[in-house]
């Protein structure tokens, strides 16, 4: 470790990693409320997060009541929280922790150690790239990720190839279809391991009139071939068929995964289905001061969710300001196959519900109509019948009114799908 004597040493009261739309908001409200020193880092060289090169309209229905594109709603948000008293700090990356809310970070001005009385971790999440989806085959240029290509397209004016291939077909896959066509590409096919598309069926039907673009479903990614740049892409259907799609691009859209990096060095136990940091109601984390907002804890959900989530953490986060006890909820709460994850996924029953009042869930095939089931030590919590099919790569709720009834002091809560 560099010794102290070597960086630069200051205290604020609050410190937010990331200044993605979570981040921002957390932040936008904590100096609002009169916190003196706010202070938001992010190792980017501008500040907004993902939607700064989303360059598509559907942003902020839910947090601002009305709808504008990516980088009109990063701007707005940036605004909020500088106008608010925030300070701002881009290229900056935290490299590390030297103590409890002790972090080291080091950017344009050098190296330096801020202490906070609360940090806020805001770093959100990331697709996985074709490495880590283990996609054999030749390693040509032209193989991207959604984040890659936008920023490609909008931020660098890159060309990206005349023939695509986008592999997945969720809300963000069609994101990528729209930024493929402005970037002067064909999508000659959309493929999915899934029996059907994930997304909304407006925004599918819409892509499909406007595009025409074919969706393979039941197939994945056998092999990537080409010299050089990409020439085709191999499909695996589920019945042993294959199938060679000729393409000079292919984008892996979704997959998602936090950017947990930071939270895993402090120490801080990740949730074994987000794989993001195990937390509460009150977005408290096991690690005291310390708390999680954002699509690093419930990868991933639309921006304007990530941004209330930043509203509702500024209350319990003004709470730990003024000396109230740490005790975030220890109750872990457990999905079971084929459920993939929950959030919150630590709760305490005499503690606050959720946000909203419910529980967030993500599960990996289509169930219609399922039937959800929440037990603790063999009593059954609740049980009831969602209304709709849950769906793959697209968020379900489970209302918190069961809350209550668990046992503080008992074993973990599991939901299971009959």
């Amino acid at each position: 470790m560099t010794p102290t004597t070597d960086r630069t040493h200051r205290t604020v009261d609050v410190l937010v990693i990331g200044a993605g739309p979570a981040g921002l908001a957390v932040a936008a409200r904590l100096a609002a409320a009169g916190v003196d020193r706010v202070e938001v880092l992010d190792r980017e060289q501008h500040a907004g997060g993902v939607p700064r090169h989303c360059h598509h309209t559907g942003f902020g229905l839910r947090d601002l009541r009305r709808v504008m594109t990516g980088p009109d709603y990063a701007r707005h948000h940036i605004a909020a929280a500088i106008r608010a008293g925030a300070v701002l700090r881009t290229g900056v990356t935290a490299t590390g922790w030297a103590a409890p809310r002790t972090v080291d970070i080091t950017g344009p001005t050098g190296l330096e150690r801020i202490t906070a009385t609360a940090v806020v971790l805001a770093t959100g999440a990331r697709e996985r790239p074709r490495s880590a989806r283990l996609v054999p085959g030749t390693r040509p240029a032209g193989v991207l990720t959604t984040g890659q290509l936008q920023q490609a397209v909008h931020l660098h004016h890159q060309s990206v190839g005349r023939r695509a291939v986008i592999v997945g077909a969720e809300r963000v896959s069609h994101s990528a279809v729209d930024t493929l066509r402005r970037a002067g590409a064909e999508v000659v096919a959309m493929v999915t391991d899934q029996p059907r598309h994930q997304t909304h069926p407006a925004c599918h039907l819409g892509t499909l009139l406007r595009h025409g673009i074919p969706l393979v479903t039941d197939a994945t990614v056998a092999e990537l071939t080409g010299r050089g740049r990409l020439e085709s892409v191999r499909l695996r259907h589920r019945d042993g068929r294959t199938a060679a799609v000729a393409c000079d691009t292919v984008v892996f859209t979704g997959d998602w995964i936090p950017d947990h990096e930071l939270a895993r060095s402090a120490g801080i136990a990740l949730d074994p289905g987000t794989r993001g940091p195990a937390a509460d109601a009150d977005f408290r984390t096991a690690a005291p001061g310390v708390f999680a907002v954002g699509n690093l804890l419930h990868p991933v959900e639309t921006a304007d969710i990530a941004a209330l989530d930043g509203r509702f953490a500024a209350a319990p986060v003004l709470r730990h300001l003024t000396g109230v006890p740490w005790t975030p909820g220890a109750l872990p709460v457990r999905v079971e196959a084929p459920l993939l994850w929950v959030w919150p996924n630590r709760i305490a029953p005499d503690g606050p519900p959720p946000p909203r009042g419910r529980f967030t869930l993500r599960t990996t095939r289509f169930l219609t109509r399922p039937v959800l089931t929440v037990v603790q030590d063999g009593h059954t919590l609740h049980r009831g019948r969602l209304p709709r099919t849950a769906v793959p790569n697209r968020p379900f709720h489970l209302p918190a009114g069961w809350l209550a009834g668990a046992a503080a002091h008992g074993g973990p809560v599991h939901i299971t799908v009959d």
